[in-house]
């Protein structure tokens, strides 16, 4: 499907990675992972046309259909969104477009040799079941099958991408190249998106951040590291284990010859001024001189230890959300939510996409009111919250320095702790003076968390806290979290992540709110004899309310 030769990519000195040889294949499912600014991004990019190599080349047989997740989601604005994803096989939307175009002119003019060769092309891509793979595509992600006929423009930026994504995946790719495609998805979506690419008979190739997501889909792993892109098989479990063999594996080997080189020296010294030995030790120097030692590049993988520590422990009711109700508009979002939270709690709020989550948190944590309800903080709590934007949390200090604003938030601290905690994130010595505005998403994630480490709330009330983490800044935040002693409330669709941290899950959908006391494992094997998470039960629904909505309109 794909073959990459001699692939390299720098940027003035900085080498991403060089001397690449990948051949990927029909039938396999790829995943691309790295630390942020390692480069998989762009070797994605290269893949699909967008991003020149340094050097080598790329090459893809002409008869492959190639598919992608496009970001310009402007372009389609006034297209219906239905429309937006059978243009993915633009040769069959083409010939069906035109195909139509024919017969509303063929009173003037009828042209039956082209109508005859479009009808050819719209069979060979069993066109007259397009829009029903587009209806069940977008079903799958969760865009309910009202608005497929309303123009793209009426969707939210995040489900303008999931439109965009259901208009790859209805392409009918042979190869399929997918950056990020969990973003901006709900756990329902990623599970449908999962099942989706299991049965995906071509090649996928895809960049993620979701451990769960590379484990359930891959069936190799491509890791771009040490500048350079090594290709595993098995999914992410099986090459984390294998990457740490191989690691150990060139690292005894380096060992081991340094020790022989230590060795023929010390012969070399005791014996080369002793006449009958004197020529072995001039054999061992040259012996020496042959040995060549690999020197290892370092890992562009780096893990951030984040710590969070309570000041002082709050009462043991630590919350209690009473009969919430909020709209926007005409929109119901909240609709008598409640629930109390006990000290110790760590209480994960899981629900699909536009359920009201995340204004939940912002009612919680006083950002914004409620239409209705009540919201109280037990004695002596503390809370702290990362918002899901969550440069918005550092307010008007866009010309602060990291420095300055760390040492704000401890000013009886010496400089020496606040280069301390911003190192514990990753920012070294020449990152301390870097204005807060020009930091990237990751870069801001870690500085908020080094702040609510410095704070010591008692509460932490996080919203997406694995939103622009990359793989090792996920199980870092996770481990920090683990050892956190105080009270967690948070919201994540990140499903590896919620089953490491969560004991208790409170579910918000249209039906209500379940509250379990239990870990997240625990609660999918009760929902699953509901079909709850199941991801065929999700398109199965779907149909059956678009069949309903089909039979009220007639």
């Amino acid at each position: 499907m794909l073959t990459a030769t001699n692939l390299s990519k720098t940027f003035g000195a900085q080498v991403l990675f060089e001397d690449a040889n990948l051949q990927l294949n029909k039938g396999s499912r790829y995943g691309i992972v790295g630390a942020n600014g390692s480069g998989k991004s762009t070797l994605l990019r290269i893949f699909t046309g967008a991003v020149e190599p340094s050097s080598g080349a790329i090459q893809i047989p002409k008869k492959v259909r190639v598919g992608s997740l496009t970001q310009d989601q402007f372009a389609y604005d006034d297209v219906p969104i239905l429309h937006v994803v059978m243009m993915g096989n633009r040769e069959l939307w083409d010939a069906m477009a035109e195909k139509e175009e024919l017969l509303a002119n063929a009173a003037d003019h009828f042209d039956a040799d082209r109508y005859t060769e479009l009808e050819d092309i719209v069979l060979q891509h069993d066109g007259y079941s397009l829009e029903a793979r587009a209806a069940e595509i977008l079903a799958g992600l969760n865009i309910p099958t009202e608005l497929h006929d309303k123009p793209l423009r009426v969707l939210s930026g995040g489900f303008k991408l999931r439109a965009l994504l259901a208009q790859a995946l209805a392409s009918e790719p042979d190869l399929l190249l997918l950056d990020e495609p969990t973003n901006h998805l709900d756990i329902l979506s990623i599970a449908w998106l999962e099942q989706f690419l299991t049965r995906f008979s071509g090649c996928a190739v895809v960049v993620s951040h979701d451990h769960r997501f590379l484990n359930t889909v891959c069936t190799h792993i491509i890791d771009v590291d040490y500048e350079r892109v090594t290709l595993y098989t098995g999914n992410y479990e099986d090459f984390e284990a294998s990457k740490v063999e191989d690691r150990d594996r060139k690292e005894a080997e380096i060992a081991k010859r340094q020790r022989e080189i230590e060795e023929h020296k010390a012969f070399i010294d005791r014996f080369k001024a002793k006449a009958t030995k004197a020529r072995q030790a001039a054999s061992k120097q040259k012996r020496v001189e042959k040995i060549v030692i690999e020197k290892l590049p370092e890992s562009s993988r780096r893990y951030p230890r984040f710590k969070f520590k309570q000041r002082r422990p709050s009462g043991r009711d630590v919350l209690t959300v009473d009969g919430i109700w909020k709209s926007y508009g005409d929109n119901l979002v909240l609709s008598d939510v409640g629930f109390t939270v006990q000290r110790g709690d760590r209480l994960a709020i899981i629900g699909p996409n536009g359920i009201g989550k995340s204004t939940l948190l912002k009612i919680v944590t006083e950002r914004l009111a409620a239409d209705d309800g009540a919201v109280t903080w037990g004695y002596e709590t503390h809370p702290g919250y990362f918002a899901q934007d969550h440069k918005d949390l550092l307010g008007d200090a866009g010309s602060d320095t990291l420095h300055s604003w760390l040492w704000n938030r401890a000013p009886t601290e010496p400089t020496g702790f606040v280069r301390g905690k911003l190192a514990e994130v990753l920012f070294g010595s020449d990152d301390v003076d870097k204005k807060i505005t020009n930091l990237s998403g990751g870069e801001a994630a870690r500085l908020v968390f080094a702040g609510l480490g410095v704070d010591q709330p008692n509460v932490l009330v996080l919203d997406e806290p694995t939103n622009h983490l990359d793989l090792e800044g996920i199980e870092a935040l996770a481990t920090g979290l683990s050892d956190y002693d105080g009270t967690l409330i948070f919201v994540s669709h990140d499903r590896w992540f919620v089953s490491r941290i969560a004991t208790r899950i409170i579910e918000i959908s249209e039906g209500g709110v379940e509250d379990f006391r239990g870990t997240y494992d625990e609660f999918l094997r009760k929902v699953a004899a509901n079909d709850h998470l199941d991801r065929e039960a999700v398109v199965r629904d779907a149909k059956k309310r678009a069949r309903e909505d089909k039979r009220a309109a007639q």
